[in-house]
């Protein structure tokens, strides 16, 4: 798999389907179909739906895990206490390259998705609901899903709802930016830690979990926890929805039961018997190698005594001939690269890492090593949003993962395999969204003098190396650093830095 993954990739189901009944005979479930296929939607008080999360153990599926009826109790007590009417939001944000399940479930399904949404907000005692997405498809699905229901943000409706759409950035997923830009500011983390529970969207109570956490709820509510329960691991009851790329054929998005094997998965999704290592979580996740990977299951507890979660839902195995660390650093540059520029650790932190990992990969020895390491130890748990911690995990874990390969890249003259770019980012044979030009930062080695002012403007995709001249990270340039990439042209002394189309 090279390049970007597609918006909507193909579904496979292990087992029964739930989540993904009805995808064979329509390519998305309008009203209509949609109670075809599901049936109506039960009423649910606050106590009776909070008991039923509780039975069937709902975590949300966004990334975090956090138990949902702990959120619902903490949301309807905040808002008794202020004689407030409370807000469910839906986060739909999909900014990481190799996540498309809630794209999936809000182009094909979304009136599973507002199913939950609605009951909760009902048993709440919600008037507002808010879904944020960021693509294009996943907007005009929802818009039309709630014309189906008769709602919109026009008052005298029991539940106003409108859609919000986000840039297709990483940080957009956080949930401190959907509720920021909900509220009409920037999808960017507002650099404080709260608790949307308490003072959320608005300053009110807010429920906010992502798009698959309300779906499964919804079908909870319409099986009851016995029957929800008969598929999936006894403390994982289910079924889970997973984004299966890399080192395979085609990707898919995968509904699958709860606990399910990984290496079950990964041999139905074409990933070969033995692939070298498996990304679980996504580019916030973590690495397991290849025993690992073949001695585990896709559940919380089985993830964590690795020293890794599911996170978003995203497995990505690589296949052994590509080098693996040369993957990590890619990903290690487009995620600094998706800062959002407003705390060091992140800005000046996240390119020392993925310069660091660079220069492991390419030969820089011990002193490299360690470089990696304390470049970690200075993002982890300083950063303004949740954003320097996955990328120092994910930097981390590739080093513990392919011990092999990098002794041979500290102690050797490396692996002896190229970066195949197996794991998909943004940039590819077409630009990324936000980046329609594909620009691409170059320099012109005759003219360069090594001045240093466009690693000071650009930190995020150039810094300066043990040479003294600039280092170039291996990726386009974002549309949100696009402005500071023209003025680090502009002022480059020599004339040496240029914009190059790809």
């Amino acid at each position: 798999m090279n390049g970007p993954l597609p918006e909507l990739p193909d579904v496979l189901v292990l087992g029964l389907p739930r989540l993904t009944a009805g995808f064979d005979d329509a390519a998305r479930l309008d009203r209509r179909a949609h109670l075809a296929v599901h049936g109506s939607m039960p009423v649910l008080g606050q106590d009776e739906l909070t008991r039923l999360a509780e039975a069937v153990a709902l975590r949300g599926r966004g990334g975090a895990g956090f138990p949902f009826a702990r959120k619902l109790r903490a949301v309807g007590g905040a808002a008794r206490r202020r004689g407030a009417r409370p807000v469910v939001v839906v986060n739909g944000c999909e900014g990481e390259p190799a996540c498309r399940k809630d794209a999936v479930l809000l182009r094909r399904a979304p009136h599973l998705v507002l199913d939950g949404a609605l009951l909760a907000a009902e048993a709440l005692g919600a008037r507002t609901l808010v879904v944020g997405v960021t693509r294009a498809g996943a907007e005009a699905s929802v818009r039309e899903a709630l014309g189906e229901r008769g709602l919109s943000a026009r008052r005298g409706r029991a539940v106003r709802a409108r859609v919000v759409r986000l840039p297709e950035r990483l940080v957009s997923g956080e949930s401190s930016a959907l509720l920021r830009a909900a509220g009409g500011g920037p999808a960017l983390p507002p650099g404080r830690r709260g608790h949307a529970t308490t003072a959320g969207l608005g300053g009110l109570p807010t429920l906010l979990s992502n798009a698959e956490t309300y779906a499964q709820l919804a079908l909870a509510a319409r099986l009851g926890a016995p029957r929800y329960a008969s598929t999936g691991a006894p403390d994982e009851p289910g079924t889970v929805l997973l984004t299966v790329s890399g080192a395979v054929p085609f990707p898919r998005v995968v509904e699958a039961p709860g606990g399910v094997a990984l290496s079950y998965v990964l041999a139905q999704c074409g990933a070969g018997v033995a692939p070298q290592g498996v990304l679980v979580g996504g580019y916030h996740g973590g690495w397991l190698d290849a025993a690992a990977a073949a001695g585990t299951a896709l559940s919380r507890g089985a993830l964590a005594a690795r020293g890794a979660a599911l996170g978003a839902g995203a497995v990505l195995p690589l296949s052994g001939d590509t080098c693996p660390l040369g993957e990590a650093v890619r990903v290690a540059h487009w995620l600094a690269a998706e800062s959002a520029g407003q705390c060091g650790p992140c800005r000046l932190g996240l390119p020392a890492l993925a310069g660091a990992l660079a220069d492991v990969v390419a030969g820089g020895g011990r002193g490299a090593l360690e470089a990696v390491r304390e470049a970690a130890g200075a993002v982890r748990g300083r950063g303004a949003c949740g954003h320097p911690d996955g990328a120092a995990r994910f930097a981390l874990s590739a080093l513990t993962a392919f011990t092999d390969d990098l002794a041979a890249h500290v102690l050797g003259g490396g692996c002896g395999r190229p970066t195949a770019g197996l794991l998909p980012l943004p940039a590819g044979g077409r630009p990324e969204p936000g980046n329609e030009s594909g620009q691409r930062l170059a320099v012109d080695w005759t003219l360069c003098e090594g001045h240093g002012l466009c690693a000071d403007l650009l930190p995020e995709l150039v810094r300066m190396g043990a040479d003294g001249f600039p280092a170039l990270a291996d990726t386009g340039v974002p549309g949100h650093l696009r402005g500071r990439a023209q003025r680090a042209v502009r002022r480059c002394p020599a004339l040496a830095l240029r914009l190059d189309s790809r």
